[in-house]
């Protein structure tokens, strides 16, 4: 919890885990169903994965405050409607709004997002940031339980074809190690 929020008696919702995994000409975003207030389970199946912009051609996944990240998805969505639904176009513009508008900037939130061309990573510092190519494949990931899942994940990536499978997996590896992230998985693919 940040300084801010204890001195004004508000305590913070956090905790999750987001993957995104691009093999095979597929995408695959996955999160967790927990939502978390301190060390206290208030949720366990919130949908923190879904479709977005005209058509249901993209996919997100958040980590952070929910409202803030709803904000940011229905700014994404106006944003790809702007762009005429390419996605870097629209997650730049996004990025740059976030970055220097006064309200934006203070939503506390990251995002991963794919079209089925792109896996993207969006903060709110302005960043866009695409996952490095591992052979025909890219991971990203995010939130509290992230790095158990991107590390399960690479390990994964060479012995399994299927992104879901590898996703899925790497789930239930962050889910057995990260307090703040349960085994209810939302998956989305394009």
């Amino acid at each position: 919890m940040n300084s801010d929020a204890a001195s004004h008696g508000l305590v913070q919702w956090h905790g999750t885990t987001i993957i995104g995994v691009r093999k095979g000409g597929r995408t695959v975003i996955a999160g967790d169903g927990q939502v978390s207030m301190g060390n206290t389970v208030m949720k366990p199946n919130a949908r923190k994965v879904r479709r977005i912009g005209e058509g249901g051609k993209v996919i997100g996944g958040f980590a952070g405050a929910t409202a803030d990240a709803f904000t940011l998805f229905e700014r994404l969505e106006r944003k790809l409607e702007q762009h005429r639904g390419q996605l870097m176009r629209a997650a730049v513009e996004l990025a740059k709004d976030w970055r220097t508008d006064k309200y934006l900037r203070n939503l506390e939130a990251l995002m991963i997002v794919a079209d089925a061309d792109s896996l993207l990573i969006l903060t709110g510092n302005g960043d866009v940031l695409e996952p490095e190519a591992l052979d025909d494949s890219q991971i990203a990931s995010i939130g509290s339980g992230g790095n158990y899942a991107l590390a399960a994940a690479r390990a994964l990536d060479a012995y399994e074809d299927d992104p879901e499978q590898i996703a899925r997996k790497a789930m239930q590896v962050a889910a057995d190690i990260c307090v703040f992230t349960n085994d209810r998985v939302t998956v989305e693919t394009i």
